[in-house]
């Protein structure tokens, strides 16, 4: 009888630990890009998280817009030591196409910095991107290179999917010129059942209720528009793990969004 106990208690962690690590997904979104129908809305879409390297797509519309950035391939910044680096391919020489390919953080530091806290904050705002809250971590004045990355700036999959509609829509007060280098450094290139796919990735540490960093348990983004006949799409799915796992947790999402929407069995004709 005591062996059976031990033995059912043992089961039981085992499947709880399971379940802590099994990856989660908080939200799949999927709104058709001209009406804003909603074609798929699985899970929590309105509450906000952090939107990681997803930010980007919009650092590239300010980059952009202001004449920052010239290209897909201008300017090239070399990498300088004191810059942060997470990955070897960091430590490149980078252009816009090549930070948004290998979502390089310091080159996102950079554009921001250029642009300086006053439009900064009134493109955020501009952009109605979530909170619109680019001030950093409270206290330490680094909202120019940090807001996005686990900070103060929030933005639910609601929010990501309205913003790139408003984008692709040309109902942001942006140039059409920033868009269309935007759209080209987003470009995934023709993916599932013939669509043709732009979109960012993220990914980035959660906090819980007492502001501190929920380590090993990432969340990801994939975030994005598809065309295909003439038609487009704009989408989100946000993913969050039980513990850290081999793959990054926005490919993950890149790749299953992909197949759940796109796919020759997607949710989406």
């Amino acid at each position: 009888m005591t062996r059976f106990l031990l033995a059912s208690v043992a089961l039981l962690a085992i499947g709880a630990s399971t379940a802590l690590a099994e990856t989660r997904v908080v939200c799949t979104l999927a709104k058709d890009a001209d009406s804003g129908d909603v074609l798929v809305e699985e899970g929590d879409c309105a509450g906000r998280m952090a939107p990681a390297s997803t930010f980007k797509i919009a650092i590239a519309l300010m980059g952009f817009d202001s004449g920052i950035l010239k290209s897909p391939d201008a300017p090239e910044l070399p990498f300088k030591e004191g810059y942060v680096y997470w990955r070897p391919e960091w430590k490149q020489p980078t252009t816009p196409a090549r930070w948004m390919k290998y979502s390089v953080v310091w080159y996102s530091q950079q554009v921001t910095q250029k642009l300086g806290k006053r439009e900064y904050q009134r493109y955020a705002e501009a952009f109605e991107y979530g909170n619109a809250d680019v001030s950093g971590d409270p206290g330490k004045n680094n909202g120019l290179t940090r807001a996005w990355l686990s900070s103060s700036l929030q933005i639910s999959p609601r929010e990501q999917v309205d913003s790139l509609r408003r984008m692709i829509g040309g109902q942001l007060p942006v140039s059409g010129d920033a868009v269309e280098k935007t759209a080209a450094i987003t470009d995934y290139g023709t993916k599932g059942d013939g669509w043709h796919v732009h979109g960012k990735t993220g990914a980035g540490l959660p906090r819980g209720s007492d502001g501190e960093l929920l380590r090993g348990q990432p969340f990801g983004w994939f975030v994005g528009w598809a065309e295909k006949d003439g038609r487009e799409v704009v989408f989100a799915r946000l993913i969050r793990d039980g513990e850290r796992q081999k793959t990054a947790p926005g490919f993950r999402a890149r790749d299953g969004v992909i197949e759940a929407l796109f796919g020759p069995n997607g949710a989406i004709d």
